[in-house]
């Protein structure tokens, strides 16, 4: 497995509870990284020598600021291309704007930015516009993340972390619970791939406020604060891992089936399939299927 990406989690908390979120971002959120955590994390991926970019994400990593700055400062000076993915939430003006991007002008090479009718009342909120023309006029390139509503999704299923356009929903985390009866539904035994994650060669890993190391939200290959991350890339074996080798050889179907797991007749989607095996096996996998911020547990 070669890692040439790695997305910090800044923190679980957000200035939202949206319905569509996999991470369960929310206001009161538990979990948010120092600098310390930020300096271990980059340091620790320059040393694996394949990681090439950073990217600052949550939650809201805007929430903290100083922390925000501090940590892509260090990441560009590093040499690590660097992006960030936030709400905008802090883009009340334009000029407000042009202030609050100002320190990341020349440092970052992406901003994206989420919006949709999850967000705010408009598919493009006007933070987002705001947040758009400061960093044009910044030469700060920016893209949109936007998601459409399950009960009039026309759009194709999203792929990685940053896709193009609108994406469909991906049924897990809280949109397991709030959205998935929403979505037209497939039989239990049609979910044979995981259609999102490459779960041998994932190119990019999350990385959570608690050093959990996510080959996909949820699905934690170790832990970088207790194992050097090194250590968790070159010890990671797709065909032996628990959760992922049942994934990569039949899906959520057979990881269902694998562990002999009670199930419904259809499911919202493939992720909506393997989020609730996964919360079944919770107990049994805790240092896998972690941390409980991932599964809404409070705390």
């Amino acid at each position: 497995m070669k890692i040439s990406g790695l997305h910090l989690l800044l923190t679980y908390q957000c200035t939202f509870e949206c319905d569509h979120c996999f991470v369960w971002g929310s206001p009161w959120q538990s979990g948010t990284m120092t600098l310390a955590d930020i300096g271990i994390i980059l340091d620790q991926g320059k040393q694996l020598g394949t990681v090439n970019s950073i990217y600052f994400e949550g939650g809201e990593p805007f929430l903290y600021y100083p922390i925000l700055v501090k940590g892509v400062t260090l990441a560009a000076r590093m040499g690590f291309e660097v992006g960030i993915v936030s709400n905008g939430y802090w883009a009340t003006t334009l000029e407000d704007a042009l202030t609050w991007l100002q320190p990341f002008a020349g440092l970052i090479g992406d901003l994206s930015l989420s919006s949709d009718l999850y967000h705010y009342d408009q598919e493009i909120s006007q933070q987002v516009h705001n947040a758009t023309a400061a960093a044009q006029e910044m030469d700060i390139p920016v893209g949109l993340i936007s998601v459409a509503q399950p009960e009039t999704d026309e759009a194709h299923p999203s792929h990685g972390q940053l896709p193009p356009g609108q994406s469909g929903v991906m049924f897990r985390g809280r949109a397991a619970e709030k959205l998935a009866h929403l979505a037209s539904p497939q039989p239990w035994h049609s979910f044979t791939e995981c259609p999102h994650e490459d779960l041998r060669d994932p190119g990019r890993v999350h990385i959570d406020p608690l050093g959990y190391v996510h080959i996909c939200q949820g699905i934690s290959l170790g832990n970088m604060f207790q194992t050097p991350l090194r250590e968790i890339v070159k010890n990671y074996n797709p065909e032996t891992h628990p959760i992922t080798a049942p994934l990569l050889e039949g899906g959520p179907t057979r990881l269902s089936e694998f562990y002999d797991l009670p199930h419904h007749i259809e499911y919202a989607d493939a992720c909506n399939l393997c989020y609730q095996a996964r919360l079944a096996l919770r107990s049994r996998f805790p240092d896998i299927l972690a941390p409980d911020q991932m599964y809404g547990v409070p705390g």
